[in-house]
């Protein structure tokens, strides 16, 4: 019998074979790593995390509970990267609370300004995680644009390849998108 693909492998593995995980996380792991350091290097003030702390606990929250109906490679890593960015943004939001403290009123985005760079950056990662939530329920398709191609680091046309639509639909999407987050976070 041939070589089992890495496709093979996750398709295993998200069907509950776990005896698999570890030759699965070491086939993955560097890709996994240039996606939590493409993260991570967007919010080096904010989050003090190492791209193997990041990829720790995407892999104890999400993978390893499993849950993830895996279809390629390319899923994986697109549904890899839509955990970090969830990881990092639940971290802002508990360092966000731990700054404002118990009972404390609620710190806005107007009151940041021109306050310390480290609440201002969770609260920014907190607030693209909203609106990242929010183009989830307006435009799926859009929101999964983003993940694939700014969060993974995939190219439009790996984007429109997982995502099945044309290079066309996913670039439009991408420009809708990229607009839509942009008017967003000057509000």
């Amino acid at each position: 019998m041939g070589a089992v693909s890495l496709t093979q492998q996750l398709q295993r593995y998200s069907g509950g074979d776990h005896g698999i995980a570890e030759e699965v996380l070491r086939e993955v792991l560097p890709r996994l790593h240039q996606i939590a350091v493409g993260h991570l290097a967007r919010e080096r003030a904010v989050v003090p995390l190492s791209p193997t702390e990041l990829i720790h606990e995407v892999w104890l929250r999400s993978l390893h509970q499993g849950g993830w109906q895996i279809r390629d490679r390319e899923h994986f890593y697109s549904i890899a990267a839509h955990a970090m960015r969830r990881v990092l943004v639940d971290f802002a939001r508990n360092r966000l609370a731990q700054i404002r403290g118990a009972g404390d009123l609620p710190l806005s985005l107007e009151s940041l300004r021109g306050a310390d760079p480290t609440v201002h950056g969770h609260a920014q990662v907190v607030e693209i995680g909203i609106m990242m939530e929010r183009l989830e329920q307006s435009d799926p398709l859009a929101a999964r644009v983003v993940d694939l191609h700014y969060f993974a680091g995939l190219t439009l046309e790996e984007s429109a390849q997982i995502l099945n639509v044309t290079h066309r639909q996913a670039r439009h999407r991408w420009s809708r998108a990229k607009r839509w987050l942009q008017e967003g976070i000057t509000r």
